[in-house]
C-alpha cells in the first residue's frame, strides 16, 4: 500500500505541470502591439529549444515615464524604450550594466524609426516640412519631450532642420515659435495619437512613423496622410537587461534569449510587419517598397551623443524648459 501510494505521488508530481517562468518587459507607448505578436513567438521558439513555457507581461507608458518608474522599483527584467539616454539613466542608478549598448548589435537597438507628419485627408493646411509647423495658425500635437521618447525625437529633428536651413543661432527661436504653437501636450505618443485622431485636435501629429503608418492602416481609408519631412532625425529605440532585476529573479539566462530573439529573422517579419524599420538586410529588402528612403540627421554626428543632447535640451533648466516657461509667460 505504501508503495502504490508513493507510485501515485510520484505519477502526480511528474504529470504536474511546472509553474511557466516569467519575464517583465517595460516598454513604451507604441510598442503594445508589437509584443502582442513577438512575446508568442519568442515563447514558442524557447519552448521548442528547452521545453519550458515562458509568460511575457508588459508594461506601457511614455519612455521617460517608465525608465523612472523602473528606477523607483518597478521589476523590470528588460526595457525595450525609445530612448537610449532613458536606459543610461538606469545604468547610472546600478541597475544597468554600464556597457549595455556593447552587447548587442546596433548598439542594442534592434528596429528604427523616424519622426514623420500626421495630417487630414487632403492636406488642408499644406503642411510639407518643418518650416510650415510655425505658421500661424497651424495647431501641432505631440507629447511633453520631459515624459515621452518621440516628442525629444521630435524635437531634436526639429532643432536639426532648422540648424541646417537657417544657421544654429536662429535653431532656439525656430523650436519656440514650434512649440506655441502645440496645442496638447500629452505624456506620450499614444495619448497624442488618441487626442489628434479620436478626440479631433490640431493640423498635424509629430510621431513616429510606425504610428503614422498604423493609423493609416486602422483608421478609415483615406482619413489621413503621412507628410515625410526634407529631413528627420535617425531614431534609434533601445533595449537592455536589467542587471540587478534579473539577478534576483533568476531571469538572466531567459532575458538574455528574448532580447536577441528580437534580432532574428522571424522578429524582424513582426517588427517589419509593424512598420518598424528591420535591422536584419534580407527582411529590409523584403519591406523596402513600405519605408520611404528620408535623408535623417544622428543623435551622434548632430547632437554629441544622447548624454549630452539630454543635458542641454532635456534636463531640469535646459533648453526646452527655458522655451516652455517662456512661451507660459507670453500666454
Amino acid at each position: 500500500m505504501r508503495k502504490l501510494l508513493l507510485g501515485t505521488l510520484i505519477a502526480t508530481i511528474v504529470a504536474t505541470p511546472l509553474p511557466a517562468a516569467t519575464l517583465l518587459n517595460v516598454s513604451y507607448d507604441p510598442t503594445r502591439e508589437l509584443f502582442l505578436q513577438v512575446n508568442p513567438a519568442f515563447a514558442h521558439a524557447w519552448k521548442a529549444r528547452t521545453g519550458e513555457d515562458v509568460e511575457i507581461k508588459q508594461s506601457h507608458g511614455g519612455s521617460g515615464a517608465q525608465a523612472r518608474a523602473v528606477a523607483e522599483g518597478l521589476p523590470a527584467d528588460v526595457v525595450t524604450l525609445a530612448l537610449a539616454n532613458d536606459i543610461d539613466q538606469l545604468a547610472d542608478r546600478g541597475l544597468v550594466a554600464a556597457n549595455w549598448q556593447k552587447r548587442l548589435p546596433n548598439n542594442s537597438t534592434p528596429y528604427y524609426s523616424t519622426i514623420v507628419f500626421l495630417v487630414r485627408k487632403g492636406n488642408p493646411k499644406g503642411i510639407h516640412d518643418w518650416s510650415d509647423l510655425v505658421k500661424p495658425g497651424i495647431g501641432v500635437i505631440t507629447p511633453n519631450p520631459k515624459t515621452g521618447g518621440a516628442p525629444r525625437w521630435a524635437y531634436l529633428a526639429a532643432w536639426g532642420y532648422a540648424a541646417k536651413a537657417y544657421g544654429q543661432d536662429k535653431a532656439r527661436d525656430f523650436v519656440k515659435r514650434l512649440y506655441g504653437n502645440v496645442l496638447v501636450l500629452d505624456t506620450g505618443s499614444r495619448g497624442s495619437a488618441t487626442t489628434f485622431i479620436q478626440r479631433g485636435q490640431g493640423d498635424v501629429l509629430l510621431t513616429w512613423e510606425n504610428e503614422a503608418l498604423l493609423a493609416l492602416r486602422e483608421q478609415p481609408q483615406g482619413a489621413y496622410e503621412i507628410v515625410y519631412p526634407s529631413v528627420s532625425i535617425l531614431a534609434e529605440p533601445s533595449v537592455a537587461v536589467v542587471d540587478k532585476n534579473v539577478a534576483a529573479h533568476g531571469t538572466q539566462k531567459l532575458a538574455d534569449a528574448y532580447l536577441r530573439f528580437l534580432y532574428t529573422p522571424e522578429a524582424q517579419e513582426i517588427e517589419a510587419r509593424n512598420f518598424y524599420r528591420p535591422r536584419d538586410p534580407a527582411v529590409a529588402r523584403h519591406y523596402a517598397g513600405q519605408f520611404k528612403p528620408l535623408q535623417l540627421f544622428t543623435i551622434a554626428r548632430n547632437f554629441g551623443g544622447w548624454r549630452h543632447a539630454q543635458q542641454v535640451h532635456f534636463a531640469d533648466g535646459g533648453v526646452y524648459d527655458q522655451i516652455a516657461a517662456e512661451l507660459g509667460k507670453a500666454r
